[in-house]
């Protein structure tokens, strides 16, 4: 675990321009892994069900650490944000963060115009398990 690093990416995409999107003026946002398992897409359930807690420990640190700037996280269940993808339209990166991930911890990074999430993506056993930060500047559906 290095949460120093972790805190160091997120302060970097709060800050770094948001690549052009060709023909569009949708929002931009950015997506990093944190930290990202290795053989878990077949690999067996309880070493799967262990990285995922201990990546829950991790997003759990970093919220820590990020409270005394951003304040306390608003956990935000995406099951809901998933379930309304089958009948609206939901802007990126909101969409895909709820295909990977059941609960994302939510602020509005202060003085810069963007909202950041932290999840643990793990809703798709046929894939790694990943500890990913997102920053966009589209506010959650």
């Amino acid at each position: 675990m290095d949460i120093v690093r972790h805190l160091a990416l997120i302060d970097e995409l709060c800050f770094r321009p948001f690549p052009a999107e060709h023909g569009t003026s949708r929002p931009g946002h950015l997506t990093a892994v944190l930290e990202s398992s290795h053989g878990l897409r077949t690999g067996d359930r309880a070493e799967r069900a262990v990285t995922v807690d201990q990546y829950e420990k991790e997003r759990d640190a970093v919220s820590e650490r990020l409270a005394p700037r951003w304040g306390e996280p608003a956990p935000w269940s995406l099951q809901t944000v998933l379930l309304r993808t089958e009948r609206e339209e939901i802007p990126e990166p909101w969409a895909e963060l709820s295909a990977r991930a059941r609960v994302a911890y939510l602020w509005e990074a202060e003085s810069t115009g963007r909202w950041l999430a932290v999840a643990v993506a793990d809703r798709d056993e046929t894939d790694e398990v990943q500890l990913l930060a997102v920053v966009t500047e589209a506010a959650p559906p």
